[in-house]
């Protein structure tokens, strides 16, 4: 890889890079430092890096990363300790984002890390698995667990609206 292409990869992906940290992590500070390592590590490696798989690279090194940083700060959720969101329509506010961003840091990092690369950057089951690690019948498995806790938790699509 060229440096002119590196500078390609860093102007495509570091947004996207960047979203996926910061809803893995909840943390802007943090994700900022998993994308610089990332593009530190892409930079260090370029000369082996294929171009055309630059992507998967970058989004593989950042799933590691933010799962180290998960498992060092000890933060973990099991699926049993889901409940339902309480909302009110008195109110008449209604911030989808928000209340689907608070359902996502609910569930296991696994199961968020998978619906966040499906879900939010459009990968392919095949692709997650070679993100991941993971086989195909295991992502499968984790994202309808977290579309499952994630429906749970937000409850009936009426209440929110």
């Amino acid at each position: 890889m060229t440096s002119k292409e590196y500078n390609s990869c860093v102007d495509k992906y570091a947004d996207g890079l960047y979203r996926f940290a910061v809803k893995m992590l909840s943390d802007t500070n943090r994700a900022d430092d998993v994308v610089q390592d990332c593009f530190e590590r892409l930079w260090v490696k370029h000369e082996n890096v294929d171009f055309i798989k630059v992507k998967s690279y970058l989004f593989t090194s950042a799933y590691h990363a933010c799962i180290d940083i998960i498992r060092i700060s000890g933060r973990s959720t099991s699926l049993d300790s889901v409940t339902e969101h309480p909302l009110s329509t008195n109110s008449g506010y209604s911030d989808l984002q928000e209340i689907l961003h608070e359902a996502l840091k609910k569930i296991p990092e696994i199961q968020r890390s998978v619906i966040l690369l499906r879900d939010y950057e459009g990968y392919s089951y095949q692709e997650i698995e070679d993100i991941t690690g993971l086989t195909e019948s295991q992502v499968k498995v984790y994202i309808y667990r977290a579309r499952l806790a994630l429906k749970q938790y937000i409850g009936n699509l009426e209440t929110v609206i």
